[in-house]
């Protein structure tokens, strides 16, 4: 999901006739956007952690889960 409102273009052969001119808002993210990889991360991010995993203070893409004292998870993106 998008933060801010993006808007763009009408894609090439998906032209609408006589409103050319008009523009697409983006509710989504899209692959190649700027935005796209840091809205994908948060969205991981949220995930992982409603899972359990803990971000490592030292890596912000790092995550560890402990299953009693000596088993745990590493998970490094």
């Amino acid at each position: 999901d998008l933060e801010e409102e993006i808007y763009m273009l009408q894609l090439e052969g998906f032209e609408v006739k006589g409103k050319d001119k008009l523009v697409c808002k983006l509710n989504k993210s899209l692959y190649g956007l700027k935005h796209a990889l840091r809205c994908w991360y948060k969205r991981f991010d949220s995930f992982i952690v409603s899972l359990g995993y803990n971000r490592l203070n030292i890596d912000p893409y790092a995550y560890f889960k402990r299953f009693g004292e000596k088993d745990f998870i590493v998970l490094l993106l």
